[in-house]
């Protein structure tokens, strides 16, 4: 769980609540990658992610306030997402160009072009992890972490994906 000292925008406890969804999800999903070097993990999580075609699995969601949500995590390649919060006043949804976030308590819809998220280089199947991402140590040999960013848009935020290695998978 992490807490902030400051307050957050809804919209930007969007993007972190992705982040926070995405890497347990794919951290139980996703094959496991070999011991290796840093560029050879990069390539490895770049490989298996683009190997996904459909995943699906539930996830918790803790805000700043410790509030918890629960809800299910639907993928299918190219580009679509949905986190559905069952009874919660929230819906996120990716149609493939762009990610919706559906807020029924405000009755309000916002959309951004996938690009401009921190998910889209999970989603856009153009985007390439080895470009905007890098290794970040753990200490701890048998787990891979991954950090992507667009260096040229640092507003887009960042989404932090963790991987498992497990030496009897593909």
């Amino acid at each position: 769980m992490t807490r902030f000292p400051f307050p957050i925008p809804r919209t930007t406890a969007l993007g972190l609540a992705l982040c926070a969804v995405a890497a347990p999800a794919l951290m139980h999903s996703v094959p496991a990658l070999a011991q290796s070097r840093p560029a050879s993990d990069l390539a490895s999580v770049s490989k298996a992610i683009r190997g996904i075609t459909t995943l699906s699995g539930n996830f918790t969601q803790t805000d700043r306030n410790g509030q918890v949500q629960n809800g299910k995590l639907l993928w299918k390649q190219p580009g679509k997402i949905r986190f559905d919060y069952g009874a919660g006043d929230l819906l996120i949804v990716a149609d493939g160009s762009s990610l919706y976030m559906i807020d029924y308590q405000v009755a309000q819809v916002q959309r951004w072009p996938i690009r401009n998220s921190p998910l889209g280089a999970l989603l856009d199947p153009s985007r390439d992890i080895t470009r905007y991402g890098k290794i970040v140590d753990t200490g701890d040999p048998r787990i891979v972490s991954v950090e992507v960013r667009d260096p040229k848009h640092p507003e887009y935020g960042v989404i932090n994906l963790v991987f498992t290695r497990k030496p009897s998978a593909p």
